[in-house]
């Protein structure tokens, strides 16, 4: 297994990937590797135990924190969003929006990206844009508040509760705001105890200030050419995504939370159950997903896997694990958005998206896959 899986490493950072991290387990075997740099300019090397921002792989703590505090009886999954946060969402759409339809992105309410980000407007069916305001907002604070606004005040993307979702930030954002209403406390530290602390993650938290703490690689964002060569984005206040995206962790822990989450020892079984409840999905890149309450489920060569994938400026992760908790794997990347714009304005296909097939194919199935897991590539956070 090591050869093979360092081989496939390789394959993914020789491929345009500067650098790129695994953990894998298989039983009772595990396996962490890594192959290339986490710098460019001095050519650092990455090491497999390096923390990494994994964007909304966040979304499956946060979702389990949420359901926590449904077994305690503080918040009704099928209450309207209303009853707790009159003054975010008010009236109407305050009282038709439940909190299953915030985890299980079928609110309606758009992200609030392009806004956000506003020289990003027209994205992603346009992809001549500008990068300025990802620059622009290095340093700039959110609030909640402001950017739930943002989604709210754009037109809807769908009716509440309707048969399919819309994945959106705001969705989670407010999910933070009804965290530390119930709770008392910031939702970072709501989540920290209820569910980090509790799955016994040593190497995970969200960021106090715009630097990864600890051993980490710098960040690498493409933006589909528009950025060339790639800029370096490891330094950013991480307020544009909160409890949706902020997260930063290792590819161990990332592995030791799923395996937790899905033996039914973080939240109860009947909580899990909740949560893997699926509906077709369309994520921010407009590619479909199957979602949950905070989990993706992915059929993968005849076996299902859950867990999540993320990115944010630079970074990329993908984590799922086996519906029989059997095989796990955790990776993550330092350039995304890789993939350059043909005439017409669509990605085109990079070695790396092989690359980073065949890498999925090892950890997960030791082999070739009828199906594929998604990649990092795109525009999720």
């Amino acid at each position: 297994m090591t050869t093979r899986l360092q081989a496939a490493l390789d394959d993914v950072h020789h491929a345009g990937i500067p650098g790129v991290i695994a953990a894998v387990r298989d039983g009772d075997r595990t396996w962490s590797g890594a192959s290339g740099v986490a710098d460019l300019a001095t050519g650092r090397p990455v090491t497999a135990d390096m923390r990494h921002r994994v964007g909304s792989v966040t979304k499956t703590f946060t979702a389990a924190a949420v359901l926590l505090q449904v077994e305690q009886g503080r918040i009704r999954l099928d209450a309207p969003i209303g009853d707790y946060l009159p003054e975010l969402v008010p009236g109407e759409r305050g009282r038709r929006i439940t909190v299953r339809m915030l985890l299980n992105n079928t609110s309606g309410i758009p992200d609030y990206l392009t806004y956000a980000f506003p020289s990003l407007q027209g994205f992603p069916a346009r992809l001549d844009v500008s990068t300025r305001s990802l620059d622009d907002n290095r340093f700039r604070t959110f609030r909640p508040a402001e950017l739930i606004e943002m989604g709210l005040s754009a037109p809807p993307v769908g009716e509440p509760g309707g048969p399919t979702g819309v994945y959106s930030n705001v969705n989670w954002l407010l999910l933070g705001e009804l965290l530390e209403r119930v709770t008392g406390m910031p939702a970072e530290e709501c989540i920290t105890r209820s569910v980090i602390d509790r799955a016994g993650l040593r190497h995970t938290g969200f960021p106090k200030g715009t630097e990864v703490e600890g051993p980490h690689s710098r960040l690498y964002e493409a933006f589909y050419g528009l950025i060339d060569p790639p800029r370096d984005y490891s330094v950013y206040d991480m307020s544009w995504v909160g409890v949706a995206a902020a997260l930063v962790s290792t590819m161990a822990d990332l592995n030791r939370f799923y395996a937790r989450l899905l033996a039914g020892e973080i939240v109860s079984p009947a909580s899990l159950a909740e949560m893997q409840r699926t509906i077709p999905a369309t994520a921010l890149d407009g590619s479909p997903i199957q979602y949950g309450l905070g989990l993706h489920r992915v059929d993968l060569g005849g076996a299902v896997f859950w867990g999540h994938d993320g990115t944010v400026w630079g970074s990329g992760t993908m984590s799922l694990t086996s519906a029989d908790g059997e095989r796990q794997m955790s990776v993550s990347v330092n350039l995304i958005r890789w993939n350059r714009p043909d005439a017409s304005g669509r990605p085109q296909p990079h070695p790396i998206d092989g690359a980073m097939k065949a890498l999925y194919q090892r950890a997960l199935c030791g082999g070739d896959l009828r199906g594929h897991a998604g990649d990092p590539a795109g525009a999720t956070v």
